[in-house]
């Protein structure tokens, strides 16, 4: 019998048992005749009790011990998939010698661990902070910018960087507001005009300064041009300064073209004006730097991602599935709103959302049975990945929120 010791308990395996394994670390202890090979396989050897000890988890163990007498490797679920795995690696056993159902068990557990500790590591990457303190040391001005930095970047610091972060969303929402208020026809005379350009023009200046005050305290500029951040508040400040050289490119128009040429490139610059002013919609993403719920929104539609897509998949597919059925039995009826499959489109797609307008309805027995299995499906598409997404974000907000706490 070969006496093996692992971490304070014996066992003892036939040397025959271990020898039908010859690649395994007791398959060459069992085969080797040359006594120097045989302590490199091992920690230690007791020459008064025969005893090879090992210096590993006695516990993991049995089920080594186990496949040497069965020649089956047995898996438990509760075990760690790494500590294992490292533990056979070590003996020198293959995980192909376990049973099919517990190797694709513990394949499984092994993924979800591995899945688990990737949105760990990305989670503690959104958490950590663009420029560290420690990043400002040895740098020019580095205890002036490391200054601002705490004052623009880090609420928590002191009472004055609380304010401003309180004021960043203050301004944003007063931004958004006096965007929506200059839609008002009340509010595009000339009094109101001037209020909401005087309104626009006291944001535009608070977000530039805050933009510039971040851009001067980063410790490094390529990640500050690299963060998702910083690009909203550029996107937030830039639909200002080109209106602004738009208009300007506007009044030379003016004077220095002819009069119909004039008026086709102001209709010109009205369109671009106007899809440059609804950009600053986007402003309301500024929120998100103070907002745990939405940076938690946010991380959830990244890492589900698949699921999102999967999802948008499905949709399509219904889309173009109950609308083919709809048009194929509704075509003939006269007055219908079917007349070809991309008309069908919009009705399908509100009767997935199982939203249904009603602005176009089927008239046949057959159109309504489509209908009933369009919403129907639309319900069970819904339901689908909602359990997911929701308690996916609500993991993602409980640690995000317990670091907020904690800082």
């Amino acid at each position: 019998l070969l006496n093996i010791n692992v971490g304070g308990k014996l066992f003892q395996i036939a040397y025959k048992a271990a020898a039908r394994y010859p690649v395994t670390r007791l398959g060459k202890l069992a085969l080797y005749t040359d006594p120097m090979k045989k302590l490199q396989l091992c920690d230690d050897y007791s020459v008064q009790k025969n005893e090879y000890f090992f210096d590993r988890d006695p516990s993991i163990f049995h089920y080594i011990f186990h496949f040497y007498r069965s020649g089956v490797l047995w898996i438990m679920g509760e075990m760690c998939p790494s500590n294992f795995v490292e533990e056979i690696e070590y003996w020198g056993i293959h995980l192909k010698y376990s049973q099919c159902c517990c190797r694709i068990l513990f394949e499984e557990k092994q993924d979800e661990l591995s899945e688990y500790l990737k949105i760990q590591k990305e989670l503690e990457a959104e958490l950590e902070p663009l420029d560290s303190a420690e990043q400002f040391e040895g740098k020019f001005l580095g205890r002036f910018r490391k200054m601002i930095w705490n004052l623009i970047e880090n609420p928590y610091s002191s009472v004055p960087a609380k304010i401003i972060a309180v004021m960043s969303s203050i301004f944003v929402l007063i931004s958004i507001m006096g965007m929506t208020l200059s839609t008002v026809e009340e509010m595009k005379h000339k009094t109101g005009k001037m209020w909401m350009e005087q309104l626009e023009m006291i944001c535009a200046i608070f977000f530039t300064s805050e933009y510039l005050m971040r851009l001067i305290s980063s410790s490094s500029f390529k990640n500050f041009l690299r963060a998702a951040f910083n690009a909203v508040d550029l996107v937030a400040i830039l639909p200002f300064y080109i209106q602004i050289l738009f208009e300007n490119m506007d009044e030379g128009d003016t004077l220095y073209h002819e009069e119909l040429h004039k008026v086709e490139n102001v209709s010109k610059l009205g369109k671009v004006l106007k899809l440059i002013k609804l950009m600053r919609i986007f402003r309301i993403l500024k929120l998100a730097r103070h907002s745990t719920g939405l940076r938690a929104f946010g991380f959830t539609m990244r890492q589900c991602y698949q699921q999102v897509c999967c999802l948008l998949l499905f949709i399509a597919m219904g889309v173009f599935t109950f609308s083919a059925l709809m048009h194929s039995v509704e075509h003939d009826v006269p007055g219908t709103n079917f007349t070809s499959i991309p008309y069908a489109w919009w009705w399908a797609a509100v009767s997935l959302s199982t939203v249904g307008y009603g602005d176009t309805v089927p008239d046949t027995v057959l159109g309504r049975m489509v209908a009933f299995g369009c919403i129907s499906f639309g319900i069970i598409l819904n339901g689908m990945p909602i359990s997911i997404l929701y308690n996916k974000f609500s993991d993602f907000y409980a640690k995000l929120k317990a670091h907020e706490n904690e800082t």
